[in-house]
């Protein structure tokens, strides 16, 4: 009898915990949308503004040419059109993130923004579920979870492709875990919707030896990059190189810049510094290219020179990662997690965007670290250093 009370203790406790998790997650999300930026109400000023000028450059290039989607003037009178009370901001990104808005333009904007966002939503739900090695209740409890990051819900809250980024680094970790290589390259070239953002991952995946990814993601890239040029020519290429050069206010916060200052010559000597070291610490990592893949993508975010707070999705997708990868990372992850609860945020408590560069580098430093003192090749540890953990490194464990 007390062997099946304990055991019904423990089943219990299965259900019980993943069930907190998920009431907690929910009442943060919730106190999260409620606490977004004004204006949802009247004329929605911020809801959905990314995903407005998507689908404003797709009607430009629909009815003017492709080639004329980077002349600001006139995106700037599609917004206008659009959702006249809604602010207007340039175009900025590639062709291809018009395209995939272009079909949408054929419904009436509350409804492409509602399936705009729902896409996003469910792309980034479906990797983290898909991807994790939970089961049952765990896994839906640590779904909502890894959705708590106050930017999450705001990125789909404004419409910001980004979730599909952060969706296709998770989906092509998983795919590289299985040695599905190619398929995991082609599912990384969507990195070319915003490549600011984890444009290393890649090349970490070639310095990790998995050279079969790298060229898949390449070559699609290229592909994509080749049908851009043609569709918007060199004169729309130009157009937007010029864009580009006359970025918007708050696009520093989360660059090196923003957070330590650093301009010209230094920041270039220490984004090339960075860039080196996620190369070296994914050479060491041949045998568990997942935290290769994790370094790459924070090495990016910590390079770019441009960042909006939605682009942290990208942080969420790495720490995923890692949060599987090397238990030993865990409760520094919790207590990330918990410093970007919304919870903190409308009380004013939270960490600045600056400080999320301040805590991107320490982890990063952190990860490379412990890459160099415990390799992994081919799937056998080099132990350099007696870490907590560090036998538990090649599985992909259940929490």
């Amino acid at each position: 009898m007390r062997a099946v009370a304990e055991s019904l203790t423990r089943a219990g406790l299965r259900f019980l915990v993943p069930a907190l998790l998920l009431a907690a997650s929910v009442y943060v999300m919730v106190l999260d949308l409620l606490h977004m930026p004004n204006g949802r109400f009247r004329g929605q000023t911020w809801a959905g503004v990314d995903f407005h000028t998507y689908l404003a450059a797709a009607l430009v290039g629909m009815q003017h040419g492709w080639f004329e989607i980077y002349d600001q003037s006139l995106v700037r009178s599609m917004q206008g059109q659009l959702v006249p009370k809604q602010f207007t901001q340039p175009y900025l990104s590639p062709p291809v993130d018009s395209w995939l808005a272009a079909p949408l333009t054929a419904l009436p904007y509350g409804l492409a923004l509602a399936v705009w966002a729902s896409v996003l939503l469910l792309a980034l739900v479906l990797a983290l579920g898909w991807s994790s090695s939970y089961r049952g209740p765990a896994r839906v409890a640590a779904v909502a979870v890894a959705m708590t990051p106050w930017w999450v819900l705001l990125a789909i809250y404004v419409g910001q492709i980004v979730p599909l980024v952060a969706a296709a680094l998770l989906v092509a970790w998983r795919l590289v875990k299985q040695d599905r290589e190619i398929a995991a390259g082609l599912v990384l070239s969507v990195l070319v919707l915003k490549p600011n953002t984890v444009v290393l991952v890649p090349f970490v995946l070639l310095a990790a030896g998995r050279w079969r990814a790298f060229v898949a993601c390449a070559a699609a890239s290229a592909v994509l990059a080749g049908l851009s040029i043609l569709a918007i020519g060199l004169d729309g290429v130009n157009d937007y190189l010029g864009s580009l050069s006359r970025l918007p206010g708050g696009a520093t916060a989360l660059t090196l810049g923003g957070a330590f200052g650093l301009s010209g010559t230094a920041a270039m000597v220490v984004r090339a510094g960075i860039v080196l070291a996620a190369l070296v610490a994914a050479f060491t990592q041949r045998g568990r290219p997942g935290m290769a893949m994790a370094i790459g993508a924070i090495a990016s975010l910590l390079t770019s020179p441009y960042l909006h707070n939605s682009d942290l999705c990208v942080f969420v997708a790495a720490g995923w990662i890692v949060w599987h990868e090397a238990p030993v990372w865990r409760a520094a992850l919790v207590a990330m997690l918990l410093a970007a609860s919304p919870y903190l945020l409308v009380r004013n408590l939270g960490t600045p965007l600056e400080g999320w560069v301040q805590i991107e580098a320490a982890f990063l430093a952190g990860l490379v670290a412990m890459a160099l003192l415990t390799r992994q090749i081919e799937g056998r540890a080099i132990d350099a250093a007696a870490l907590t953990g560090r036998a538990e490194f090649g599985r992909h464990l259940t929490a």
